[in-house]
């Protein structure tokens, strides 16, 4: 057994291909989608915020003053448009990037006029900024107005919030930033992991059964004085090798990123997320990794045995890829917690370890439920990949 795992080993570190996905993918995976998100959504804000924008502006006779306060801003360029135009079609034309409608009503005297609606079309699908543009100007009007109804109502600026808002809802969040952020993004944490994995033992795995198919090799390994099942586990665990060095490497990349960008070479949540996790969480996430990377193994190693050829081994392979990813959708359901049923299902109750341990509730009790059900999993499915090597109809499809 160890002899062909020795052999597999070797003939799998020669290949360039292998290695990449293996080593340098984990390595650059995270500051490219970390580093990468970052740089290119602040990019696209900042061009948005300086954009000057074209618009128009109609009804501007009931708020002159409002009208000239937005014609004085230095990003905005007011364009003369007909009244009875679609504005829906001017925008859709780029003719202007918004128009404000100012109603009838719209008066200094709100107790009297009554509410006023001011409406802003724009194709909100873009990065403009428009509300966030004219929400300032609209909220200075506003204040200007209500304060000149609570003169004309004799009362002072404590009187009028309470009557304007009499009951505030105070919303007090007894949670951590770790744990909040480790809420929004721990999810992503597991589906970029598995992926990876996947990834990394997928092309050895592909060449230790279909490959040697091809290549008329099989047939020489099997007249061999070694017991099949030897032969089975040699390529297993040159599989698992491969799987267990990519998710080695991807845990150490995390931890790498994570200690950089706590020393401040990203923004601040960024450091704030990455440096409140601890050694002994990023130690925990690549022990549960060890089987899931074997159920992996096994599965491909079981595919690519089937497989006629290689190219028709990388097609049953990229459908698993689909399939990966399900038990991590189940891990994102609001109802998905780490306990009860859930710790029990295979990759699911790895995924939810994983986002425990990043927002820092992880209990740990829960890991005997994980390791043992991902390690039964893995056993049989070890199992059945000797059992499907044993058979002739399908070594020589």
């Amino acid at each position: 057994m160890w002899l062909v795992f020795f052999k597999e080993l070797k003939e799998l570190l020669r290949d360039r291909k292998t290695l990449f996905f293996m080593i340098a993918l984990p390595i650059l995976i995270f500051p490219l989608i970390i580093g990468g998100v970052v740089y290119f959504t602040d990019k696209a804000v900042k061009e948005a915020q300086s954009e000057t924008l074209d618009y128009a502006i109609v009804g501007s006779q009931f708020a002159p003053d409002l009208a000239e306060k937005l014609n004085a801003l230095s990003d905005l360029n007011l364009v003369v448009v007909p009244i009875n135009d679609n504005h829906q079609q001017l925008i859709a034309a780029d003719t202007v990037d918004f128009i404000i409608e100012i109603p009838a009503n719209y008066s200094e005297h709100i107790l009297q006029s009554g509410q006023a609606t001011i409406n802003v079309y724009l194709n909100d699908a873009r990065i403009n900024k428009v509300v966030a543009r004219v929400e300032g100007i609209i909220k200075e009007q506003t204040n200007v107005l209500r304060q000149t109804a609570f003169e004309s109502l004799h009362l002072n600026s404590d009187q009028g919030a309470a009557l304007i808002t009499p009951i505030v809802l105070n919303k007090i969040d007894t949670a951590n930033q770790r744990e909040s952020l480790g809420e929004k993004l721990g999810g992503m944490i597991p589906y970029m992991i598995f992926i990876l994995c996947l990834q990394g033992a997928m092309f050895p795995a592909g060449d230790l059964g279909a490959g040697e198919k091809e290549r008329g090799t099989l047939e020489t390994l099997l007249i061999s004085p070694i017991e099949r099942y030897k032969l089975v586990l040699g390529k297993f665990f040159t599989v698992a090798a491969a799987g267990i060095t990519t998710a080695l490497i991807t845990v150490a990349s995390m931890a790498l990123w994570g200690t950089l960008l706590s020393k401040g070479m990203a923004v601040e949540f960024v450091v704030t997320f990455m440096s409140s996790i601890g050694a002994l969480d990023f130690v925990l996430i690549f022990l549960m990794l060890i089987p899931v990377v074997a159920i992996f193994a096994s599965i491909l190693l079981s595919l690519s045995i089937y497989a006629k050829s290689y190219k028709e081994a990388q097609s049953y392979m990229g459908t698993l890829v689909i399939l990966v990813i399900i038990p991590i959708i189940f891990a994102l359901l609001p109802n998905a917690e780490l306990k009860g049923g859930w710790a029990w299902v295979p990759l699911t109750n790895v995924a939810l370890a994983i986002k425990e341990l990043v927002k820092g509730t992880m209990d740990y009790y829960q890991l005997f439920a994980i390791f043992g059900s991902t390690a039964l999993i893995a056993g049989a499915l070890i199992a059945f990949c000797i059992h499907w090597f044993n058979k002739e109809k399908v070594l020589f499809r």
